[in-house]
C-alpha cells in the first residue's frame, strides 16, 4: 500500500514523522492547525505496521468529512476504519451493549468484558476533537490495550460528556504529549475575532492571510437571512457555507424559506436525529449552502460560516465560559468569511465590548 501526504506545512510533516508509532498520545493544536488531517494521516500509517486502525469521531457529521480524506491519503486497501465511537462501540459489545441516561454506555459493562472476552490483537486507534469523548472511553482504550493517539484541543468542548487533556493522559496511562501549532484555516480577521472568546491562558498565535472583518447582520424583517444568504451565494457561487443553527426546529424553517425562495441553491441540511436518508448524509464537495446544528459543528470547516440566532444566547452571561467556548468554536469554523446575525431590537451583550476593527455593525 502506499499513501500520500496531502497539503502539509513542515510544521505538520515533522509532527507526524516525530510521533512514535509505538504507546499513547496526545497531540493539542488550536483550531486550523491540521488535527483532523494529521489524524487521517496517522491511521493511515498505523494501518502500515499491520495492525487494524479504526479512526474514531464523536460526530457523524465529522466522520463524513475524514473517510474521503482516508480515501484521497491511500489506496482501497488502506485498512483504516473510519467510524463514530458509538458505533464503533456497539459493534464491538454487540447488540445489547447497556446505555445509560447521558447517551453513552454502562462503562463498567464494557470494562468487565474487555476484562473477560478475547477479541483478538487489540487495534490501534486515532481520535479526532477526542476532548469530547467522556473519560470512560479513554480507560476502555487503556484496558483493551490499543494504541491511542488523540487529537483534541480542550478550548473546543462543546458537549457536557467531555474530557481535558490531563483526564485524558491519567485515563490511557503511559503517555506523551505533543503540541500542534499554527492555524492554516482561518484569516488574520477571523482568527483575531475568535481569538477573544479564547477560555485558555493564552489565544494561538494570528495567521497572516487576510481577509475582510467579521459582520453582524440585523435580521430585522422576516426573509432577512434568507436574502442574505441568496446575496452571499450569488457573490461567491462555488465557496461552500456553512449556516449555524441553535436549534433544530430553526434548521428546518430555514431550509423551507431557501427552497420556496430560491430553489436553485439546493441546500443542504443535516441532524443527528435522521438514522438515515436526506438529511444524514451531506455532500462536501458541492459548493453551496449546508445547513448544520451547533452541537455537529466540531471539526468541520467552510469558506463562509453563517451564525444567524445569535439573540438565543441574549441572556447568558457574556463572560461565562460555556458561551465563549461556543463562540470561539463558531467562529474557527470560517475559512474566508464570518457572519452573525440576531433578531430583535437590541445587540446581543456579548458583541458589545468588540471594536469596530474586530466585528462591523450593520
Amino acid at each position: 500500500m502506499t499513501i500520500t501526504y496531502l497539503d502539509l506545512s513542515p510544521a505538520q510533516r515533522a509532527s507526524l514523522d516525530t510521533l512514535p508509532f509505538e504507546g499513547n498520545h496526545v497531540v493539542n493544536g488550536p483550531p486550523g492547525s491540521g488535527k483532523s488531517l494529521l489524524a487521517a494521516q496517522r491511521a493511515l500509517m498505523l494501518s502500515l505496521t499491520g495492525t487494524p486502525t479504526v479512526l474514531l469521531t464523536r460526530s457523524n457529521l465529522l466522520r463524513q468529512t475524514l473517510w474521503p480524506v482516508v480515501s484521497a491519503l491511500g489506496t482501497e486497501d488502506h485498512g483504516v476504519r473510519v467510524a463514530t465511537v458509538h458505533a464503533w462501540l456497539a459493534q464491538w459489545f454487540g447488540g445489547d451493549a447497556p446505555r445509560t441516561d447521558d447517551g453513552w454506555f454502562d462503562w463498567a459493562a464494557f470494562y468487565e468484558r474487555a476484562a473477560v472476552a478475547d477479541h483478538g490483537p487489540a487495534p490501534a486507534l486515532v481520535v479526532d476533537e477526542g476532548q469530547d469523548l467522556p473519560v470512560g472511553f479513554y480507560r476502555l482504550c487503556r484496558i483493551l490495550g490499543s494504541r491511542t493517539t488523540v487529537y483534541a484541543d480542550e478550548c473546543q468542548r462543546l458537549t457536557d460528556t467531555n474530557s481535558t487533556l490531563t483526564e485524558i493522559s491519567r485515563a490511557l496511562g503511559n503517555c506523551t504529549h505533543h503540541t500542534l501549532e499554527g492555524n492554516h484555516r482561518n484569516t488574520r480577521q477571523i482568527a483575531e475575532f475568535a481569538a477573544h472568546f479564547h477560555t485558555g491562558p493564552t489565544a494561538p498565535p494570528l495567521p497572516d492571510r487576510e481577509g475582510p472583518t467579521p459582520r453582524l447582520h440585523h435580521l430585522d424583517r422576516p426573509g432577512a437571512l434568507t436574502d442574505l444568504l441568496i446575496t452571499l451565494t450569488e457573490r461567491h457561487p462555488r465557496r461552500s457555507i456553512g449556516v449555524i443553527l441553535s436549534s433544530v426546529h430553526s434548521q428546518f424553517d430555514l431550509l423551507t424559506r431557501l427552497e420556496r425562495k430560491a430553489p436553485r441553491l439546493r441546500p443542504q441540511l443535516y441532524t443527528a436525529r435522521a438514522t438515515q436518508g436526506r438529511y444524514r448524509t451531506i455532500d462536501f464537495t458541492r459548493p453551496g449552502i449546508v445547513i448544520v446544528n451547533r452541537a455537529s459543528a466540531k471539526g468541520l470547516g467552510f469558506d463562509t460560516i453563517v451564525v444567524p440566532d445569535t439573540h438565543t444566547d441574549g441572556a447568558t452571561d457574556p463572560s461565562s465560559a460555556a458561551l465563549r467556548m461556543t463562540y470561539y468554536v463558531l467562529a474557527t469554523r470560517a475559512r474566508q468569511e464570518l457572519h452573525f446575525g440576531y433578531e430583535g431590537d437590541a445587540e446581543p451583550p456579548m458583541f458589545s465590548p468588540l471594536r469596530a476593527a474586530l466585528l462591523l455593525h450593520g
